[in-house]
Parts: structure tokens; sequence; C-alpha cells
């Protein structure tokens, strides 16, 4: 799984302006994530994991929540410190996020998870859980159905990129077997391509 990880970083290292270039600053998923953003008070801390170069939906965050990103590739994060100026970011793993219990009032996790290899998906919502406060929202997106594949031409880039995702129950499994409840299903077309449905969740309080 370790060199699955690392193919998917350099990936993302490798085509960091191309997929900038690729993704519109109003894709399909903005209305949800603007609902969601709504939904949480001015300054809340949100967490967006799997951020990207900041673009369009972390920059969407920030105007109005104090926004922390997280990617696993470098070469997006230095461009999301460009692109987004008024949040804050670090290179890391979703797997093992470098944050205390109980740190965000919300997370957000968009065309994120389904790129990490399906045996850890389990192990990353348990860590969205564990740095998520009760009665904290989480937003994600998730597969339809199961697959595990590659595309080694992604975006003409000559750049292989992986995805890896149990189908939408199954997910719904791990996130309530972290303890998350189950609020919203929505699914949503993205404009690189498919259909993911997306999911609004909460820790309960205590």
């Amino acid at each position: 799984m370790t060199d699955r990880k690392d193919a998917i970083r350099r990936a993302y290292d490798a085509i960091a302006d191309d997929y900038l270039a690729e993704r519109s600053a109003e894709p399909p998923a903005t209305a949800l994530l603007d609902d969601f953003a709504d939904r949480l008070p001015t300054g809340a801390r949100v967490l967006d994991a799997g951020c990207g170069a900041g673009t369009p939906f972390t920059k969407r965050l920030t105007a109005s929540l104090a926004v922390i990103g997280v990617d696993f590739s470098i070469e997006q994060v230095r461009r999301a410190r460009e692109n987004v100026p008024g949040a804050h970011f670090v290179q890391g793993d979703m797997t093992r996020l470098a944050f205390a219990a109980d740190s965000f009032d919300a997370v957000c996790a968009l065309y994120s998870l389904i790129h990490v290899p399906m045996d850890d998906h389990p192990r990353v919502v348990r860590e969205l859980h564990r740095v998520l406060r009760p009665g904290g929202l989480a937003l994600l997106s998730v597969g339809s159905e199961e697959w595990d594949g590659s595309n080694p031409d992604w975006l003409d880039t000559g750049v292989e990129m992986y995805w890896s995702f149990p189908d939408s129950e199954t997910s719904i499994d791990h996130l309530t077997d972290a303890g998350f409840e189950m609020l919203e299903r929505h699914t949503v077309k993205d404009e690189l391509g498919g259909a993911f449905p997306i999911l609004l969740v909460k820790k309960p309080d205590p």
C-alpha cells in the first residue's frame, strides 16, 4: 500500500498545474459545499482533508471559516498556499492526521478519500472522527460502486493516477462504525468524470 500511496503523491506532484487548470471556479459540488459552510458559525475551525491546490473548495470555505488544509502532495500544498493565503496548509497523510482529538468544528473531504487505498478507508474515517469535536459536521465524497484501478494518461498528462474505493453502502458502514451519524446523501456529477455520492454526517454529542 505504501508504494501505491507514493505513486499517487508523485502523480499529484507531477500534474499540479494541469489539475488546477481543469478545476472550474464552481464545480457541481459547490452548492453542497456552500450549504455545508452556511450550517457552521462564522469563524468555525474546519479541516479540508485532501485540499489539493486550494481552489475552488478551500477558497470558498475561507470566506467565513478558519480553514486548515492538508494534502499528501507537497506541490499541491505549495500552490494552495499561493492560491488561498487566508488559510493554513500542511503536507500530511489522511490516515495519520497530525492534529489533536476534538480539534475541528467541521471536516470536508471532497474527491480525496477516493484515492486512498481501499483497506485504509476505515482508518481515515476514524481519524476524521477523532479530530472532529462532538456535534461537528463532515462533508465527504465516496464511491458509488466498488472500484480499484488507474488511468495511465489522466487529464492527457502522460501521468498514471489511481483510485480505490468500496461501494457507497460499505463507506456508510465505515462511517457509522467509526461513530458518525448519517444526515444527508446526495449524488453529484464530477466535472472530471463520473458521479459520486456526497455524504453529510455528524459526530454526535456525548
